[in-house]
This record gives structure tokens, sequence and C-alpha cells, in this order.
């Protein structure tokens, strides 16, 4: 009897590996790579005039696509429901400017090195004579729902955040006079700055805080998968493709870029 449960238990277990561990052959069966980006977050992910997703984040999903030798399908996500798609399997990765957070990597299988890192700031009108973080206890900012950062402003710094679904949203309300800003990621503002109908009206007077890494994600179990992106990774890294890509959509490159370019090109 107990050789039965044993080689039972055994035939279970050797049927469970082979689906996590096979699934970069399924998408090679398949021939199509899915993955989660942002459309609405410029220049991450964001549409241009044809409707098409473009930015940095869809070039890094087609640079996985193309080693993988298959095709690519971008699938839009936003922060409330990117890491439902990946668990629901409507998407094989999400490169979708995710913090690095523990309750998400206990959620989904996280891909190291971090790809890239951000800071947390707020797009605000130049009438706004704010030059301090500490100046905005009372006031309301408008946020994006799902963002780790907004109960942390809010707590610290005494604002009260006013959450919306993605971007688009949060930027309307900035404009109807909803807040006096919009709390997000940095590189976002950077980018909204490079359009002339934010440039003219809107900056970025505080300094940058609450500096976290973003993540690339595969769903919990596919161990392989995730090794073969973290030397792809590891690869952008060193051939600097990712600092190239800061600069082909015309933001600053980071510290964080700059410095993993370095360190991983003299390994």
């Amino acid at each position: 009897m107990k050789k039965i449960v044993l080689a039972s238990l055994a035939l279970l277990a050797a049927g469970a590996a082979p689906a996590s561990a096979d699934v970069m052959e399924q998408i090679k069966s398949k021939g199509t790579l899915v993955v989660g980006v942002k459309a609405d977050y410029k220049p991450f992910g964001f549409r241009d005039p044809s409707g098409q997703i473009i930015g940095i984040e869809p070039d890094l999903a087609a640079d996985v696509a193309k080693r993988m030798g298959v095709k690519l399908e971008l699938v839009p996500v936003v922060s409330a429901n990117r890491i439902e798609f990946l668990q629901q399997g409507k998407i094989d990765i999400v490169i979708a400017t995710m913090s690095d957070k523990p309750e998400r990597r206990k959620s989904v299988l996280a891909v190291d090195p971090q790809y890239y890192s951000d800071s947390v700031n707020i797009l605000m009108s130049k009438k706004a004579k704010y030059t301090k973080w500490e100046d905005l206890s009372g006031k309301t900012l408008c946020g994006t729902s799902g963002a780790f950062y907004n109960k942390d402003v809010a707590s610290k710094y005494g604002a009260e955040v006013k959450a919306f679904d993605g971007s688009e949203k949060p930027l309307f309300a900035l404009k109807q006079g909803e807040c006096i800003g919009y709390l997000y990621d940095q590189t976002f503002i950077q980018g909204k700055l490079l359009d002339k109908d934010w440039s003219e009206g809107y900056g970025m007077p505080l300094p940058g805080i609450l500096e976290t890494p973003w993540i690339m994600a595969v769903k919990n179990g596919e161990e392989a998968f995730a090794k073969y992106l973290s030397e792809v990774t590891v690869d952008w890294m060193k051939s600097g493709f990712i600092v190239e890509e800061e600069k082909k959509y015309g933001i600053t490159p980071t510290d964080y870029a700059k410095r993993m370019h370095d360190e991983k090109a003299k390994s």
C-alpha cells in the first residue's frame, strides 16, 4: 500500500512539473508571446496616432519575442488588473511599470534582477507654489488606483489622494481642478512634460521620493521561464539597451539604468 501511495505521489509530481517547466515550449508551439503592457503611460507604453501600442516596455517585449522566435501580442493593462490578467493566463508576462513589493512577489513570480527603477513625484500647475512635500498637508492629490505609494504619501505628508483607474482619468481631473497635482511615477511625468499640452502650464517642482525598482513577472511556478527572462534582463543591462531606449523616447536615463549597465558591462 505504501508503495502505491509513493508511486501515486511521484506521478502527481511528474505531471505537475512539466506544466510550468514547459511554458516556453507552449509559447513557441502557439507561435505568439502575449505580454501585458501599459497603453496610457508615455513613454513606457502608449498609443501612437494609428492606435498601436508603442514605448519602452513594448520594445522590451518585442525583444523577448524576437529571441524566442515568436510573434508578439500586446495586451493593455492597468495597475488594478495586471496581476489578475497574469494569474488568469490572459498574458504570459507582465512588463507594465510594476513596482517591486513583497505582497506582489507572493502573487506572481518576479524576474530578477529588476529591469528598471523609478521615483514618485507630482505633476502640478506652474502656478502652484509648493516646494516641498510637507506643503501638501491637507491638500488633495489625484492618483492612480493600485499605486502602492498612495497610502504612503497620504500618511506621511497628510495629503488626501483621490484615486482613479489608469492615468488618463486623474490627468483629466487635474485639469478640471479636482486636485492640486497628479501623484504618479516620475518617469511618466517626465514623459508627459514632453507634450506641449502639458509642458506649457505644468511642471514637476518637487524632488523625487520613494525610489522603487520595477519588476517583470510571470505566473508562480514558471521558474524556468523566469530564469530565461533573468538572463535576457542581464543582457539588456550589459548592452545598454534600456539606456538607449530611454534616450530613444526622450527621457533622461535614470541613475539605476546607467549604474546597472556599468556594473553588468564589467562583469
